[in-house]
């Protein structure tokens, strides 16, 4: 006799002003959380660092899913600091993978639990399967299996936390890291001045245009309502999902630490990270649009790792970004085309252009 496998559909949360990633009239300037579950399956007393934005991802991401989820954690720097021995912070079922296997390990998981409930073997629905996996492991030493994961559809939500540099081992740079971003593996200096010199993969349209059966998203901990609904329409999905998020990191980028919400709004702003999703049934991109458009410098200024640019540096990530404008369907404001000049950024060398000027929520 073979039962039915019965999923679970999460509700979305209402989504208004700042603390969401929609357009609407609130803009920037109110912030809005709606009643959100009390439990919190990533619970308080974790060892991560002050201002950690992949801590922020968990917990936002576990709190959409809820107690009835299982999850899996490839190596990197968030499996080092919440699984010290017998105690993790976690109060749900969570298994640690080698960094190459968050796809394969995942995709066993999910095949056998819907075995396991066809043959009556599993008594309740089928849980919220989630892997949650590092930029180092999701888009450089796990992408196969990712990839693989994905191709074959197993309903799960694989996640990666992007905080643009293999932070577990020392800050060195990773394929999200992005142009000019000093790590400790590109460092600045007479022959390359600007650091990195590569522009970032894009993994979310890699994973998008490569398996374009599967929900796929990008969003950021600068809007927690955003993040949530996106995690839940894609545990919502039958088949697999994938969802990137973009995750502040205090030590590999040098910032204030109570900062980290604020980058998470500032690069959608800044037009360094769109936020989109992409829907498997109409093969659409929805973009948002920020209600703010910002020179790339109100980003860059915030962190230590971008303290070394030169003009012609900042120039190039602010066409970068004015493309991305393009992409996404929005005008480029005459200031930021201006920005595409050198000549327009060398008045910052006699500048005072520090973090304390960026202080402050709406700033």
């Amino acid at each position: 006799m073979a039962y039915e496998v019965v999923r679970h559909h999460l509700p979305l949360f209402d989504e208004e002003g700042r603390s969401a990633a929609t357009d609407d009239e609130a803009g920037r300037d109110r912030h809005y959380l709606p009643d959100f579950p009390e439990e919190d399956p990533y619970a308080a007393g974790h060892r991560t660092c002050a201002g950690c934005g992949p801590a922020i991802q968990y917990r936002w991401v576990l709190k959409a899913a809820g107690e009835d989820s299982v999850l899996a954690g490839p190596t990197g720097c968030m499996y080092v600091a919440n699984s010290t021995y017998l105690c993790t912070p976690y109060t749900v079922p969570w298994a640690h993978t080698p960094i190459a296997s968050g796809g394969s390990f995942t995709s066993g998981m999910a095949a056998g639990y819907e075995a396991m409930i066809r043959k009556g073997r599993h008594p309740g629905p089928y849980p919220n399967i989630i892997v949650m996996a590092g930029d180092g492991s999701a888009s450089d030493i796990g992408l196969g299996a990712m990839s693989g994961a994905l191709y074959r559809n197993h309903d799960a939500l694989f996640v990666c936390y992007d905080n643009e540099c293999y932070a577990n081992t020392g800050i060195q740079t990773s394929p999200t890291t992005p142009y000019a971003g000093m790590t400790t593996f590109t460092p600045f200096g007479k022959a390359i001045p600007e650091g990195k010199k590569l522009p970032p993969k894009n993994l979310a349209k890699m994973m998008a245009e490569g398996h374009p059966h599967c929900y796929v998203a990008t969003t950021t901990v600068g809007y927690p309502v955003d993040l949530m609904n996106k995690t839940r329409k894609g545990l919502n999905q039958v088949g697999a999902a994938f969802l990137h998020c973009y995750t502040p990191c205090q030590k590999g980028w040098v910032y204030q630490t109570s900062m980290t919400v604020e980058l998470g709004r500032r690069v959608v702003e800044a037009g360094l990270f769109p936020v989109w999703e992409y829907d498997p049934e109409t093969r659409e991109y929805r973009y948002f649009h920020p209600p703010v458009q910002r020179p790339v410098t109100d980003y860059l200024a915030m962190q230590g790792r971008f303290g070394h640019l030169l003009p012609e540096h900042i120039a190039a990530l602010q066409r970068g970004a004015n493309q991305n404008w393009r992409d996404i369907g929005m005008d480029v404001p005459a200031n930021l085309r201006e920005g595409e000049e050198p000549e327009h950024h060398k008045r910052l060398a006699e500048e005072t252009y520090s973090m304390p000027l960026n202080r402050g929520v709406g700033a």
